[in-house]
């Protein structure tokens, strides 16, 4: 293609992303964006201006160098575009699924301002899955170090902090709860957003190009415990997430047919329930399933919940029953990604604005019946910069439900910080660090993600990742002192 003028760019329209039929997929678990044609992803790549200025860039939290990949990508240099990624980001497969591209790089896009931004986590995850079945970018590690470095929790923070210590030829292990790597990114994102196969391709390779050590099955707090690690390893990142869920202080919530959407995601995902028949994973949803909350976890679960409502409706020869999104806001404050959104109300999902539970109802054997709420109407903005909600009297009613998840955030696991002196944390159970180093109050202690900030993006923690392990570097090089 020959080369364009900045006014022919802007001419160029956005390429939509294809997707799986929406009546199909909600009777499967298979991946919902099918991803660019090559050719496609060449005419997207025509669109972006090579700002000398990228305000993309500065949008990401880990600094990828967009404007180069992308300029490689539309060149045909499909080697060189992934080279020019993995200088900033070692997970493009999956962070081209996952990241909320609209409010970071596509969000500080100039050609956004009049018009369609480039769609730049489109062109990441093309470029990313080329890596995926090319490997044409084996990472490389520096000449070894000496130094030891105990990373606990291999979800996106834990491994990115990993991977980028490898590269600098320090000898990495990485303590996993789990019998598996992956984190979140395994248990808590469903197939239809994240194949599996993605997560194990990009974690697989980076530790096998680097030597990282995984070890699963290793509980820090249980296994071994803070100070014991520190005894073996120079430094320590915690990057453990937010894996204790919330629960609303209303009657009922210990009622049969009541849990957390971390446990819900837990059983459809870590434990294969999405592969059902074939794995028989006690999930038990009823024909009304109501999901409370309305961010990206919540549209995880209310779209499994549809999926499996569809899977077990086909055995039995049933109509597929209803999942519910109840949400004490407005659509306009929804937090969750619009494209999850759309998608929800394309596969059936009923959304409940302006409408807030005040009690489960229960039947004689203890099992949801109903959902009993409030409607809701939005006032002056709270702290967050979101119009509060506030209760209208008298406005009760309702919803015969079988099925309650609570989609409310997550706080980190205390068990970590058993044994742990000197580990401060704040009075919401998260760490205490420094946002731009990962430092924690512990000397040779870093943490960063969720165990730090709640519950957040992907690519958030990846860039904290990121942060502690240039600190980390340089600590270990003496570059800089603790104190």
């Amino acid at each position: 293609m020959a080369e364009l003028k900045p006014a022919d760019r802007m001419k160029i329209k956005r390429h939509e992303m294809p997707n799986q039929d929406q009546v199909i997929r909600r009777g499967n678990f298979e991946e919902v964006a099918l991803g660019y044609a090559a050719e496609t992803a060449r005419t997207e790549a025509e669109r972006c201006l090579q700002c000398k200025d990228p305000k993309c860039v500065q949008g990401c939290p880990v600094g990828v160098l967009i404007p180069q990949f992308i300029k490689a990508l539309r060149e045909g240099d499909m080697v060189k575009a992934v080279e020019w990624m993995k200088v900033k980001n070692n997970l493009p497969a999956i962070c081209g699924r996952v990241c909320p591209q609209e409010v970071q790089c596509e969000g500080s896009c100039i050609l956004g301002k009049k018009g369609e931004p480039v769609a730049i986590g489109r062109l990441e995850r093309y470029v990313g899955d080329f890596e995926l079945s090319q490997r044409t970018c084996p990472l490389v590690k520096a000449l070894k170090t000496g130094k030891k470095i105990a990373v606990v929790g291999s979800g996106p923070a834990g491994i990115t902090c990993a991977v980028d210590l490898g590269r600098e030829g320090h000898d990495v292990t990485i303590f996993e709860s789990l019998h598996g790597p992956g984190g979140v990114l395994i248990y808590g994102i469903p197939e239809f957003r994240l194949p599996k196969g993605v997560v194990h391709g990009e974690i697989s390779y980076a530790a096998d190009c680097l030597g990282i050590d995984i070890k699963t099955d290793h509980v820090i707090g249980r296994s071994f415990t803070l100070d014991e690690l520190l005894e073996d390893f120079d430094a320590v990142f915690l990057g453990t997430g937010a894996g204790l869920p919330s629960f609303m202080r209303i009657p009922g919530i210990n009622l049969n047919g009541v849990m957390s959407a971390n446990e819900f995601l837990t059983r459809v995902n870590l434990m294969k329930a999405y592969q059902f028949p074939d794995y028989d994973t006690p999930v038990k949803l009823g024909r009304k399933v109501a999901v409370v909350g309305a961010g990206n976890v919540a549209m995880d679960s209310v779209r499994c919940s549809a999926r499996l409502q569809s899977l077990q409706a086909k055995q039995t020869g049933e109509v597929p029953g209803e999942a519910h999104i109840v949400y004490r806001r407005s659509k306009d404050e929804v937090p969750a990604r619009q494209e999850e959104v759309h998608h929800a109300a394309e596969e059936g999902v009923i959304f409940n604005f302006l409408t807030n539970p005040i009690e489960i109802l229960g039947d004689e054997k203890g099992n949801v019946r109903a959902l009993r709420c409030v409607r809701m109407e939005l006032g002056e903005p709270d702290a967050s910069g979101r119009r509060k909600p506030v209760e209208i009297k008298g406005s009760e009613f309702d919803m015969e439900m079988d099925t309650v998840i609570m989609a409310l955030g997550t706080n980190p696991n205390p068990i970590v910080f058993v044994d742990a002196a000197g580990l401060e944390r704040t009075k919401y159970g998260t760490a205490v660090a420094d946002n731009d180093t990962g430092r924690t109050k512990k000397k040779r202690v870093w943490a960063g993600g969720d165990v730090v900030t709640g519950a957040a993006t992907v690519i958030s923690a990846m860039g904290a990742g990121k942060r502690a392990a240039a600190d980390i570097g340089k600590f270990l090089k003496g570059e800089c002192s603790w104190d």
